[in-house]
């Protein structure tokens, strides 16, 4: 009975710190984190997508009356 008013006292006191511990250091840092690898992403994504893309935007603009071709 006693190891489980202690295992559970632990717990509490464990728990009491984690929620008065300040971390607005260690979230800046995520957010950064977050923001570099969706940066990362859309490199990525215009990088592999870049060339259909324009293909596709001019197909648009020639099927549009009176649309002509970009100049490159």
């Amino acid at each position: 009975m006693l190891k489980t008013y202690a295992t559970l006292f632990s717990l509490v006191a464990f728990a009491q710190d984690r929620l008065k511990r300040e971390e607005k250091g260690a979230t800046a840092v995520e957010y950064g984190l977050m923001v570099g690898l969706i940066a990362v992403v859309i490199i990525v994504a215009v990088t592999l997508l870049g060339n259909r893309l324009n293909g596709l935007f001019n197909a648009i603009a020639n099927a549009l009356p009176g649309g002509a071709p970009a100049a490159p």
